[in-house]
């Protein structure tokens, strides 16, 4: 099977990992080391193996930076898939066969384990925090902290490891945070503000730190009201005030250790949605390898 291209990669999607891509390649400059030890026609075959138990992210980028890396150094390339995307792989399993010239895949191969190591280890943190509320009604959403040039792939890593995404950028939706309503007035006139300076009015969230906050929001109208770094009792307060046709969603340094005292709120309805940060911010790596077997010319 080759790798199917993946509709998430489509218009700024594309275009901003391209550039990332780009700039991956060029970081690593000419492969001295294999233009001696390689001629021009040598091709050589690759296999990429989980060296852990993980989540499996990443695949429709290898296409993409093998053909940037053929317009640095020319060469055919062939790529035949094993395991499927936000698949849980063994340690030993083997998911991505790649077939090419020697000099092209040797200049791709570090900058394609980046990816995967990294977005892997996105979606393998993701799929714990989704286990972890899986059948509660509660979907996990990821943030904004994400690293710079890397916002679409790690969001697209996210989605692998069974995640949604929350605002791809700043003109997704609006968001009034804290200093907003700060420099604003409050809730109120910081939601005046925004609603008369469009229209119609893109979906609006309000971060409320307070049950003060919260009251206000409501009276607003918002579509959606985010509890952010409440303690337990002003959480379960908040959710108790806020009716079902407001979107709820919790946010603050959540832990898989915290997540379980959320879900145990008892007698509070539970919030739609939980943001979590270190999905993309603190995921550690993945492990694989990549085995090389020269072919004959």
């Amino acid at each position: 099977m080759s790798v199917p291209s993946s509709p998430f990669f489509r218009g700024r999607a594309l275009e901003h990992t391209l550039l990332t891509i780009r700039q991956a390649l060029a970081e690593d400059g000419t492969d001295l080391t294999s233009n001696a030890v390689f001629a021009p026609e040598d091709s050589l075959r690759a296999v990429i193996v989980a060296k852990e138990e993980a989540v499996l992210a990443g695949l429709p980028l290898i296409p993409l930076i093998l053909e940037e890396g053929s317009r640095l150094e020319p060469g055919r390339w062939k790529v035949v898939r094993h395991a499927r995307e936000g698949e849980r792989l063994s340690p030993g399993e083997e998911i991505i066969l790649m077939e090419g010239g020697a000099r092209l895949l040797l200049r791709c191969e570090r900058v394609i384990l980046n990816f995967i190591c990294h977005l892997s280890g996105i979606a393998s943190l993701t799929r714990r925090y989704a286990d972890r509320l899986r059948g509660s009604g509660i979907t996990l959403l990821d943030t904004r902290k994400t690293l710079p040039g890397l916002r679409f792939p790690e969001k697209y890593a996210v989605l692998a490891g069974g995640g949604r995404n929350h605002r791809m950028d700043l003109s997704a939706m609006l968001m009034l945070k804290d200093n907003h309503l700060d420099a604003g007035g409050g809730v109120a006139s910081a939601v005046a503000l925004v609603r008369a300076a469009y229209g119609p009015v893109p979906p609006l969230e309000v971060e409320c730190r307070t049950l003060g906050e919260v009251e206000e929001a409501l009276l607003c109208r918002v579509d959606r009201i985010m509890l952010d770094n409440m303690d337990a009792p002003a959480l379960e307060a908040a959710l108790r005030r806020i009716p079902a046709e407001v979107e709820v969603e919790v946010s603050g340094g959540l832990s898989l250790d915290s997540l379980d005292g959320l879900l145990a709120l008892a007698g509070s309805r539970k919030p739609d949605f939980v943001s979590v940060g270190r999905i993309t911010h603190s995921a550690p790596q993945a492990d694989f390898s990549l085995r090389l077997e020269r072919l004959c010319s």
